[in-house]
């Protein structure tokens, strides 16, 4: 299926030390890009987080300290990721949760600025969750009918997703989806913006979920004991709040966006 871009879709997938978006790093991304002329770019790289490789991380995906000792930091490849990444909307499994703001974690943490403004997110395990609920192997298998090889390793990972994508779109384009929520039934087109929409579970402020827009879209807290309560409202009566957080194990993109919000109040 020809897919319908303006611009680049830049599929990628992460192999990290764990799973904890704050404290953990990246030793493999895999990027496959799809330009809008149907041509594809792959980028694969090994990539030494400066930081042991724990043995049941290293049990899933199968990359090893020895493997990585001669690799380069992400901060020595970031521009080359920057390129591949440049002007594109990016897709992914878990992506949304997981790949994206991790991805954002290493460029701050190694102080290297990537805009992530105006951009569409496709959330392929989304899709598949709302739809048929299964996971990578399983949506391989259920939309290709072949069985997935290689499982674990980022570049193998990102091929199966893109293939799994283009399924989707074959199998939906034009099915109605009923939203529990605004009870009404919401056509999957070829189109990313809109497949970028149906492919977020939840539209939040930051990649890991902290921050969510409630009905009128400002800014809540969605987590803790201000949960549900605005931002703002929470930032004015217990500045401590803030401290507290910027403080404690919260991503930094977390910080950056509720920094910005801080920053409103006047």
């Amino acid at each position: 299926m020809k897919l319908n871009l303006t611009r680049p879709l830049a599929f990628f997938d992460l192999e990290t030390t764990g799973i904890e978006v704050a404290h953990d790093r990246i030793v493999q991304i895999g990027i496959l890009k799809v330009n809008p002329d149907e041509t594809l770019e792959r980028y694969d790289q090994l990539i030494n987080p400066g930081m042991h490789i724990p043995e049941d991380s290293s049990a899933i995906h199968g990359i090893t300290d020895a493997d990585v000792a001669d690799k380069p930091s992400f901060a020595e490849v970031s521009a080359e990721i920057i390129t591949m990444l440049q002007n594109c909307d990016l897709g992914g499994y878990n992506s949304n949760k997981f790949d994206i703001p991790l991805l954002m974690e290493e460029f701050l943490r190694n102080e290297i600025p990537f805009d992530l403004s105006d951009r569409n997110f496709i959330d392929v395990q989304n899709i598949f969750h709302k739809m048929e609920k299964r996971t990578l192997r399983g949506a391989y298998k259920f939309y290709t009918g072949a069985v997935m090889e290689n499982a674990h390793d980022a570049m193998a990972d990102i091929e199966a997703t893109f293939q799994v994508f283009l399924a989707q779109l074959e199998r939906y384009e034009g099915v109605g989806y009923h939203s529990e929520e605004e009870n009404t039934l919401t056509p999957i087109k070829n189109d990313i913006p809109s497949l970028a929409e149906f492919s977020t579970m939840r539209k939040t402020a930051d990649f890991a979920g902290r921050i969510a827009y409630n009905e009128e879209g400002v800014e809540v807290f969605n987590f803790g004991k201000h949960k549900g309560r605005k931002v703002v409202e929470v930032l004015q009566s217990e500045p401590s709040y803030f401290s507290w957080m910027k403080n404690g194990d919260f991503p930094r993109y977390t910080i950056q966006v509720l920094e910005k919000i801080k920053n409103t109040i006047k």
